[in-house]
């Protein structure tokens, strides 16, 4: 019955009478008859339902994007001013985030108009908590493309041992770096990267957005830049 409520609101046929002045089961009845004599009227109703629920979604993706790209607390490689901007989500951890970190080297050094903006989301276990605190943590230290790229071109599982092996090869300051792992920025970023996350329905890293387009999944070079070209021919 809520379906023909909907096909009459939409269609209009409630104003072949006063509706104050009907009743619940006149106003349904009127509907079933409306309904009976012009049975498109489901279809336009349900036409009309999916154009507004794709409406709101495209609202709230714009919004996930918006907020993505504006976040002080995010940090960015390549152009800041560029033109196109790539936004990942990854794990340190993760085997494809690794040939994604590639991909994304190679994209920059291609392109000197690009913006990416990297969304710390540790999902495979403490080590992974433990890189992205660190790596987020060694922006106080000026220190973060170095440190992310030595964790993401590594061999292996990135254990505490290897993380902090790291920040010393940096010539990183040890005990500010620890202390600077629970500061709220860094609990910020990463709850914003677990809300953000839920949004759009990602599951697993890598994931991306490029322009106005979420890909979640490994991209090749050759996709990422076919996105690129995509969002430029249509800011």
């Amino acid at each position: 019955m809520r379906a023909i409520l909907l096909a009459l609101a939409f269609a209009g046929f409630a104003q072949s009478a006063p509706a104050q002045s009907m009743t619940e089961d006149q106003v349904k009845q009127l509907a079933l008859e409306a309904i009976l004599e012009n049975p498109e009227i489901i279809m336009q109703a349900v036409a009309i339902l999916q154009q507004r629920e794709k409406e709101r979604a495209a609202s709230g993706a714009n919004t996930v994007r918006l907020e993505l790209e504006s976040d002080p607390n995010a940090p960015n490689l390549g152009n800041p001013e560029g033109d196109v901007t790539v936004v990942e989500f990854f794990d340190y951890n993760c085997p494809y985030c690794r040939s994604a970190g590639q991909t994304v080297q190679a994209l920059l050094a291609a392109d000197e108009n690009i913006r990416v903006i990297y969304r710390e989301w540790p999902i495979l276990g403490d080590d992974s908590v433990i890189a992205a605190r660190a790596a987020l943590a060694a922006r106080e230290q000026g220190k973060y493309e170095a440190f992310h790229w030595a964790l993401m071109n590594g061999e292996g599982r990135v254990t505490e041992a290897l993380i902090f092996k790291v920040a010393r090869d940096l010539g990183m300051d040890v005990a500010q770096l620890e202390a600077d792992m629970v500061s709220p920025a860094v609990e910020a970023h990463i709850a914003l990267s677990n809300a953000l996350a839920q949004q759009l329905g990602f599951t697993g890293t890598p994931a991306f957005i490029v322009g106005d387009k979420t890909a979640p999944g490994m991209l090749s070079l050759d996709e990422i830049t076919t996105l690129v070209a995509e969002a430029r021919a249509d800011p």
